[in-house]
């Protein structure tokens, strides 16, 4: 599995406290039935302060279906704990 870095974002939190977020899509090979296989892109978010990290592989097949959504996910600074709840609503 490879992983291209899409961004960071940084955001604080109500105290103030500053929170980074490292954006990748991952990129790998899904089997179909056995005989087939394409390439197939997930989505993994880091958080830097927390050492805490959450990927989501196979999501789709469509490169820009998953560069759409990988825009959206830096721009509105979506979290490791959220993702899985945002990827369920995009899909």
């Amino acid at each position: 599995m490879k992983e291209l870095y899409v961004g960071r974002q940084e955001e604080r939190d109500e105290i103030g406290q500053l929170h980074r977020f490292d954006y990748y899509i991952l990129v790998d090979q899904m089997d179909i039935e056995g005989a087939f296989a394409c390439e197939s892109y997930g989505i993994k978010i880091t958080a830097l302060e927390k050492s805490e990290s959450i990927q989501i592989p196979h999501i789709t097949t469509d490169i820009k279906r998953i560069g759409d959504l990988a825009s959206c996910l830096l721009r509105n600074t979506v979290t490791p704990s959220t993702l899985k709840d945002v990827v369920l609503d995009w899909l």
